[in-house]
């Protein structure tokens, strides 16, 4: 089993690396490396290879990363293979932040990082304060209490979003529209050097705590009997999962099933030791996510569609699959 984890591993980091490297050639026009180099060449060439394409690829790869392992540690928290990483209301609350900050009609820019980001970021921060706060109502931190006080915030900020969408302009409601699809128009490494400390930070707080997370995936009993602080690994995992997720959802917006689809495949692949998971998920759900940004940028060129359409067409599919193999 070792040495299989070790090999799937070893061919999801080359993978990456293909994949980081030949991505960025990719799209409406075929654009080599050698394009960067050539004095002859086009300048527009050159600017949308090493400004609009490289970081998008890179920005794909980190956001999908971000995704696949917060999905894998709600999967862990929840013990149910079919949770994701907005099922605590974080996307919700993004969405919402945008939607009061298209229909204020206001537009800034604060230290380099634009409003809409900012906007997304505290609507993320409200979404976690609220669900922690009325967890905290109950007895404990049980993980039971936060999935319904996920979701209850999920559907009540659903509802203002809509609200807000009807009183817009018809140019902010589908502004809001746009956003809630998902993206990664991204220009230049600004958003990418900015999101980078929340990935690498996030991953590494999970990676600590993958043990524990064994455990208390096998029951919070047997997590207590092996000296296990359960309540504090959940609220540790809950905080980092969120702020990580609502990071990302203020860059790219909400791109669903990412997170839901590739924990589970790097399941079958590596097995369910989180400590062999997490890296496994992480690569996988970059090259996912860059895969289908390839071919969000493709199908309809000269125009692009946004990526959380593609990986909702594929998420739906594989939704049904697990429920059928469930219940079988």
């Amino acid at each position: 089993m070792r040495n299989r984890l070790m090999l799937v591993q070893l061919g999801l980091l080359v993978l990456s690396l293909a994949c980081l490297l030949i991505a960025p050639m990719l799209g409406a026009d075929f654009l080599p490396w050698s394009a960067l180099a050539d004095e002859t060449g086009r300048a527009d060439d050159q600017y949308i290879l090493k400004e609009l394409r490289l970081p998008r690829v890179l920005m794909a790869y980190l956001c999908g990363g971000g995704l696949a392992i917060c999905g894998m540690v709600f999967q862990a928290m929840f013990r149910n293979p079919l949770a994701t990483p907005f099922t605590l209301g974080v996307a919700s609350g993004a969405s919402l932040g945008v939607a009061i900050y298209v229909w204020s009609g206001v537009s800034l820019v604060v230290l380099g990082f634009s409003g809409l980001s900012i906007a997304a970021m505290l609507g993320a921060l409200l979404a976690i304060a609220l669900v922690y706060l009325l967890t905290q109502t109950q007895r404990g931190f049980r993980t039971s209490s936060m999935l319904l006080a996920g979701v209850a915030i999920s559907f009540f900020f659903s509802s203002v979003i809509l609200f807000i969408q009807y009183m817009s302009s018809m140019v902010d409601s589908v502004r809001i529209m746009r956003w809630l699809m998902g993206g990664l128009d991204v220009a230049g490494y600004d958003a990418v050097l900015s999101l980078l400390p929340f990935v690498l930070s996030g991953a590494a707080i999970m990676f600590y705590f993958s043990h524990d997370l064994n455990l208390v995936c096998s029951g919070e009993e047997l997590a207590v009997a092996r000296g296990v602080d359960v309540k504090k690994v959940k609220l540790v995992l809950f905080f980092t999962t969120s702020l990580l997720v609502g990071a990302i959802v203020s860059v790219c917006g909400p791109v669903g099933f990412v997170g839901m689809m590739v924990p589970h495949i790097c399941r079958h692949l590596v097995g369910a030791d989180h400590r062999g998971l997490l890296p496994a998920s992480m690569m996988f759900g970059g090259i996912f996510l860059v895969a289908c940004d390839v071919l969000a940028r493709s199908l309809i060129a000269p125009a692009e569609m946004p990526v959380g359409i593609l990986t909702a067409m594929l998420g739906g599919p594989f939704f049904v699959i697990l429920l059928v193999r469930a219940g079988r």
